[in-house]
């Protein structure tokens, strides 16, 4: 206990742990199995950081996310620990590299996508290693009821064949009851100590209305949180636009974030926005990692997700620091039935999942018989352009081909130029002295990377290009030469989205999509959109019961959601007429009266309407209303 309390003070400054991490921390330090479920902002990664570094030997962490793995490697390597990540962007060599590193002590944590745990490379320097811990983050995608299943997760139990002495430990933000069963069995997880945080979250209201105009239902949030920070979550790209055109033109001032934008846009996006340049950010799912902002007074979905996992982990990012915030789903009857053809388009025939693996195959002119353990950038964009096709289909295709481990696709991540020097400083000289146009980069590499003959160095081209003088194209020419001339290894930026081959090219022949997995797929998507649109339509059950309840755990009603205030408050119906009769003295849009009252009353307030404009009371008049004169 002490021991992990002093890790905590010297790396991370925290004078305490939060509720359940030290018990999760010390059960790990002691060498047991731990399954461990914690809540978005939870403070997952302390958990095995900690005890990480307290076991001796490297800690392996499995992460599907390459996003997230760089992210916690950066912030590792900040506070002054030796970590490293490999990944589908990295070539043969800087992976051999990095592994020979681990092996002979220089790294004490190691994140690894799931993919990279089936190479043979990988297999025989893991037998190698002295291991400490096995960390399996997102552990729910090791299950095909899970909401993100990777069949590669499987593989990971063969790990425990090598160092059969190291504890495990799974985690993840969201697992059902049948999911947590399925982590255990899958990993083989010893006698493990489950610990599973509350779900709840006191200080937040789950809210869910039915409206005709969601701009004016946001506009209200807003004028009900003024100044204050939020998030306005969509499904869409185009929607991401629509939406924040119009509060633009209103004079709002909102961000935007999604994955069509490339890595500096969204990263500048993300910096404005914790720093308070603008407080509200609409955005995709995509703006999930990194967004830890603890005042988050509201998060409101234009467009609901199609399962409660989703919708709990977005609302999840409201109010870290503890004080009241407000979530809100806003939705009309046609979205279930457009919801309802995206998920029958996210399972496309059989046939055309073939077909789409093929062209991506000659696309990215990867033969058959080759590719395996190889990644590519993907323009999944240009690819869709020169072969007409349908963007869902091919995208959901390529989700079918993941589930049967043929590739991996990661969402675009941005991959900076690396640079290895591959030659000792004689053969160097050498080679400056028959090629004195490379003199000039080749000595800024040496004297400003020391550590460039050993490992693979991120080269700054924007720096590098200040101080060579020349252009980009020119650096571009100069550093192939040096490759081409066996002087440098390279691995050449890109912010695409990356295929990584799994198993080498197959000939459609032997190309093969069980049928096991595509019906259970179906199975769990569908099970899960039923509990969504239970969620978004059920109005006898709190709505933080409800979804607490999907995920194994009981609670009392909040009395704070729209379903318990509706409950708790009655009806004043002579008070709401004074109000509609004042409102409409100079005429007034029947939604401006709305916005007057608690939304869950709107069908009362259409009927006090109905019946002023009955007694001719009330007329409408140029699509306003007014009192009759």
């Amino acid at each position: 206990m002490e021991q992990s309390r002093e890790i905590l003070q010297r790396f991370w400054k925290y004078g305490q742990f939060r509720p359940l991490q030290e018990d999760i921390v010390d059960a790990a330090i002691y060498g047991k199995d731990v399954l461990a479920l914690l809540p978005t902002g939870g403070g997952k990664s302390v958990c095995f950081q900690v005890p990480g570094l307290a076991r001796e030997g490297v800690c392996i962490v499995i992460s599907p996310l390459i996003a997230l793995m760089e992210d916690q490697v950066l912030q590792l390597q900040k506070r002054g620990i030796r970590a490293k990540a490999l990944t589908g962007a990295m070539s043969y060599r800087e992976i051999d590299i990095t592994l020979d590193n681990v092996r002979f002590g220089g790294v004490e944590f190691l994140y690894v996508s799931p993919e990279r745990l089936q190479s043979r490379l990988f297999v025989e320097r893991f037998k190698l290693m002295k291991v400490g811990l096995i960390v399996v983050d997102e552990a729910h995608c090791i299950s095909e009821w899970g909401h993100d299943f990777r069949p590669p997760y499987r593989e990971i139990s063969k790990l425990r064949e090598y160092h059969p002495e190291v504890p495990v430990m799974a985690v993840t933000a969201t697992a059902t009851p049948e999911v947590k069963k399925d982590i255990i069995e899958q990993l083989q997880l010893r006698q493990p100590e489950l610990f599973e945080a509350s779900f709840v979250r006191e200080n937040i209201s789950y809210e869910v209305y039915q409206v005709p105009n969601k701009y004016r239902a946001i506009q209200r949030i807003l004028s009900y949180f003024p100044d204050q920070t939020g998030i306005i979550y969509c499904q869409k790209r185009k929607s991401v636009k629509q939406v924040a055109q119009h509060f633009l033109s209103l004079g709002i001032n909102v961000g935007i974030y999604h994955g069509g934008m490339d890595a500096k846009s969204r990263s500048h996006m993300l910096e404005s926005w914790l720093n308070d340049k603008f407080r509200i950010m609409v955005a995709t799912n995509a703006f999930g990692m990194g967004i830890d902002k603890p005042d988050v007074r509201f998060v409101a979905h234009y467009e609901f997700p199609n399962n409660p996992e989703a919708l709990f982990q977005e609302a999840g990012r409201a109010g870290r620091d503890g004080l009241p915030s407000r979530t809100f789903v806003f939705y009309n009857n046609t979205e279930f039935t457009e919801m309802e053809e995206q998920i029958r388009k996210q399972f496309p025939p059989v046939e055309t999942i073939k077909s789409t693996y093929q062209l991506i195959c000659n696309f990215l002119k990867v033969a058959i018989g080759a590719g395996k353990g190889e990644a590519y950038p993907f323009d999944i964009r240009k690819f869709v352009d020169t072969y007409k096709l349908d963007y869902l289909d091919v995208y959901n295709s390529i989700k079918f081909l993941e589930l049967n481990n043929y590739f991996s696709f990661s969402d675009s991540v941005y991959h900076p130029t690396k640079v290895k020097l591959i030659v000792n400083n004689s053969t160097l000289y050498g080679f400056q002295l028959q090629n004195e146009t490379m003199v000039k980069i080749t000595t800024y590499l040496t004297r400003s990377f020391p550590g460039i003959f050993d490992e693979y160095m991120d080269i700054q081209e924007g720096i590098l290009l200040k101080r060579l003088g020349i252009s980009a194209d020119e650096l571009e020419r100069q550093l192939k030469f040096l490759e081409q001339h066996g002087i440098i290894d390279i691995s050449w930026k890109t912010d695409l989205p990356l295929v990584f081959f799994t198993e080498e090219r197959l000939p459609n022949d032997n190309l093969r999509i069980e049928d096991h997995l595509y019906r259970i797929r179906k199975e769990v998507v569908r099970k899960r959109w039923e509990k969504m649109k239970g969620y978004l339509t059920e109005t006898a059950i709190c709505r933080s019961q409800y979804l607490i309840g999907y995920f194994g755990q009981k609670v009392e009603p909040c009395g704070k959601c729209d379903i318990c205030l509706h409950a708790k408050k009655t009806f004043d119906s002579s008070a709401a007429r004074t109000a509609i009769l004042k409102l409409s003295e100079h005429g007034v849009p029947v939604e401006d009266i709305y916005i007057n009252f608690e939304i869950q009353d709107r069908d009362k307030v259409i009927q006090l309407i109905q019946q002023l404009m009955r007694e001719e009371i009330l007329i409408e008049e140029n699509n306003l209303l007014k009192r009759k004169k």
